[in-house]
C-alpha cells in the first residue's frame, strides 16, 4: 500500500491548475479528443499528476478510440483503487488514486487482452515523467540518482 498524500483543500487548489483541480478533486472529466496523451506515444511510466505516485506504463497503452487515454493494466494494482461510481444515472467503476485520491477515470471490461480491461483515464490526472518508484522514492527524468 502506498503512503498517504493528505492536503486540505486549499493546499490542493494552491498547487492544481483550475482544470487539474476540477478533474482530480472534483471528479470531472476532460473532454474528449483534448489531452495531452490522448495520442501520446513516448515511453515512460504514467505517474499520478497530484502525487507522483507511478500508475500506468505506456507499454499497457493502447488507442481505444474514445478519446481519453487507454491502458490494458497499472503499473501496481495497489497504486490505484477502485469505487463504484453512479454520477449522470450510470453505474460505472471509478479509478482512484490510492495515496492522494485523485480521480483518474473509469475501467471498463471491455479493453485487450491479456486483462480485458480498458482503464480510461484523464490526461489531466497524469504526468509521464517519473522512471522510477523506490526505496528512495520517486526519480523523475532528468534527475540525477
Amino acid at each position: 500500500m502506498p503512503k498517504r498524500v493528505e492536503k486540505s483543500e486549499q493546499r490542493w487548489k494552491t498547487e492544481l491548475g483550475p482544470e487539474e483541480y476540477r478533474v482530480i478533486r472534483q471528479k470531472g472529466t476532460e473532454r474528449p479528443f483534448t489531452g495531452e496523451y490522448v495520442n501520446e506515444k513516448a515511453e515512460g511510466v504514467y505517474c499520478c499528476r497530484a502525487c507522483g505516485i507511478p500508475l500506468f506504463s505506456s507499454e499497457t497503452k493502447y488507442d481505444s478510440g474514445t478519446g481519453w487515454p487507454s491502458f490494458y493494466e497499472t503499473v501496481a494494482h495497489e497504486n490505484v483503487r477502485e469505487e463504484t461510481d453512479h454520477s449522470y444515472g450510470m453505474r460505472r467503476t471509478e479509478v482512484v488514486c490510492a495515496a492522494c485520491d485523485a480521480h483518474l477515470g473509469h475501467v471498463f471490461p471491455d479493453g485487450p487482452e491479456p486483462t480485458g480491461l480498458r482503464y480510461c483515464i484523464n490526461s489531466v490526472s497524469l504526468q509521464l515523467d517519473c522512471v522510477a518508484w523506490g526505496s528512495t522514492g520517486l526519480k523523475r527524468r532528468g534527475t540525477i540518482g
